[in-house]
């Protein structure tokens, strides 16, 4: 059972940094999360139909609560353009008092 009163983050390559912030800004109204930092420049290297491929992707970290978790990557999954994105998403251990006092003050997942 996840803690709804954690931490929560989610990590999804984009194809490139405007996608990410389009994504960002879709969950940010929506009050599925409460920040994203963009990291503009990856490389990924993966298998994809059985081939091996290199990629330049953007990677996209999104700050939540637990209770918000599988919505928010639901939602996720639904606005990204990718047939089959990678989008991963975890409750943290432990989480810095003033973060949780924050993603809670911004975010109401009750």
């Amino acid at each position: 059972m996840i803690n709804v009163d954690k931490a929560a983050l989610i990590w999804c390559p984009c194809p490139d940094p405007d996608i990410a912030r389009e994504l960002a800004e879709t969950l940010l109204s929506e009050k599925l999360t409460a920040c994203a930092n963009i990291i503009p420049q990856i490389t990924s290297v993966f298998e994809w139909n059985g081939k091996a491929n290199t990629e330049a992707e953007a990677v996209l970290v999104l700050k939540t609560r637990g209770g918000l978790l599988d919505q928010a990557t639901l939602r996720l999954g639904e606005c990204h353009p990718y047939d089959t994105p990678a989008i991963v998403g975890w409750v943290c251990d432990t989480a810095h008092p003033a973060t949780l006092g924050w993603l809670g003050g911004v975010l109401d997942d009750s």
